[in-house]
């Protein structure tokens, strides 16, 4: 009976590191092996070979690149990842000390029985890449790897690309090349027999299609957005400095959960309304001030992104009632119509026809405004600004940012209604639902005590 007891306790903690250590990997490990399986069938002809990011410089938190842990779910830094979609096998390389595992909060087990963990099939020691990798290509005839930028924490690959070449058009002396360029040359340099090509497209492609569990995980990043933005709502007032709402911000995000911020919160009112993604928060609110608040928590690798604009004393003017109907009104007019198979012109079309019908002048200047004319955003998952940019046709499982805005310099004053979208079945789903968006509710949420104003009521603040 004691073996038995013995046995029993071994086999329940044996199960309990393996929940831990699969807990890190986000989604199940058959998540990732479909996704590795449709990558396999978009390179029949060869492998991909995927970098993963390589430890942080200074004091920061290592995150791992949005290809990588799209198809591992592995956050151990230097892995190499290879996908043979002539053999359809997966191999994963890696060394890392139990010490700098413990570092980096990855479960020992995931080290020891990676294979296991992760349900790649192979996987060898990081120093062995070097030796193994002529076996795995010898019988493809194309070698496929990123040619862009690895997309990491806060990075959108598109953006990141244009900064690089802006940089370097600055410092035109500066002749380096990035990680991944210096790995093509490498595999064109030590195999010069095969075809090396940009696996991006072919990720990327995947990626613009969430599956149900990234939309399950999507819809809780939402409530912790919404959360988060109500709190931030209920607290401002005139007299505020903006950096107070955006440590704020991200503060409710942390409490529930969020890994950080997607992206810097941008805060814009007053005169920086022209700058669409203003993030100084150098300003200290003033009566009459609009605000235009875009903020959203990364949550698992996972983003969101909403936009919400209200005045900072609690009451909106004539003028801003005006543009945030308006804009609102655009924002409902595209829910209505989102649905596979809508073109951006068929979009734009139906769109125009119920502001018609809602007596909105179209003539309007504001409508001549590069937000009022899009009613297609960008897409959002990985990245606030995901991969592929924007649609021209509307597909299910496709996640975009649904953002109608306007700015008005001369008056000081912008307006953005800005919610993430799941384009399902049959239409479409706010993922992002729950925040006051009518003028009456806004107005009458700012009535609330937020925490700064119970705070200082205790005299805490």
């Amino acid at each position: 009976m004691k073996r038995l007891y013995t046995f029993l306790i071994f086999c329940v903690s044996i199960t309990l590191l393996f929940q831990t250590a699969r807990a890190q990997l986000t989604f199940e490990p058959s998540e990732y092996q479909s996704r590795r399986q449709k990558l396999m069938e978009k390179i029949e002809d060869g492998c991909t070979i995927l970098l993963g990011a390589q430890n942080p410089i200074g004091s920061y938190p290592f995150y791992q690149n949005n290809d990588f842990l799209y198809l591992t779910g592995v956050r151990i830094p230097n892995a190499i990842l290879v996908v043979d979609g002539i053999n359809k096998e997966s191999y994963l390389f890696f060394t890392i000390s139990d010490r700098e595992a413990r570092n980096h909060g990855i479960p020992l087990i995931l080290v020891h029985n990676p294979a296991h963990v992760t349900g790649i099939e192979h996987v060898y020691p990081l120093e062995e890449f070097e030796k193994i990798l002529p076996s795995l290509i010898e019988t493809s005839t194309v070698i496929y790897t990123h040619f862009n930028p690895a997309e990491g924490m806060r990075q959108c690959s598109l953006e990141e690309l244009r900064t690089i070449k802006h940089n370097k058009e600055a410092f035109f002396w500066d002749k380096r090349k990035t990680k991944e360029q210096e790995f093509v040359h490498y595999l064109k340099e030590q195999f010069p027999e095969h075809t090396v090509k940009d696996c991006c497209k072919a990720i990327w492609d995947l990626r613009i299609i969430k599956t149900p569990a990234e939309i399950k995980l999507l819809r809780k990043a939402g409530k912790i957005a919404v959360k988060a933005h109500r709190e931030m709502i209920k607290a401002t007032r005139v007299g505020m400095k903006e950096y107070e709402l955006a440590a704020l911000f991200r503060y409710y995000l942390k409490k529930e959960g969020a890994q950080d911020l997607a992206y810097q919160t941008i805060v814009c009112s007053g005169s920086n309304h022209p700058y669409l993604h203003y993030y100084k928060h150098d300003r200290t609110l003033q009566d009459g001030d609009f605000l235009v608040i875009d903020a959203g928590p990364d949550f698992h690798y996972y983003d969101i992104d909403i936009t919400v604009s209200y005045p900072a004393n609690g009451k909106f003017t004539s003028r801003q009632k005006e543009i945030y109907t308006i804009s609102k009104t655009m924002h409902e007019a595209c829910m209505q119509v989102y649905r596979p198979g809508l073109s951006r012109e068929q979009a734009r079309k139906e769109v125009r026809e119920i502001l018609k019908e809602k007596g909105i002048n179209l003539d309007d200047p504001m409508f001549e405004q590069r937000g009022m004319k899009y009613v297609f955003g960008h897409y959002v998952g990985m990245a606030v600004h995901d991969v592929g940019g924007m649609p021209d046709t509307l597909k299910a499982g496709m996640v975009l940012a649904n953002e109608p805005f306007a700015v008005f310099p001369d008056e000081n004053l912008g307006v953005r209604v800005e919610d993430t979208i799941l384009i399902t079945e049959n239409g479409c789903e706010n993922l992002t639902p729950g925040l006051p968006r009518t003028i009456e509710e806004i107005e009458t949420l700012m009535k609330e005590p937020g925490v700064v104003q119970v705070l200082k009521e205790k005299n805490l603040y």
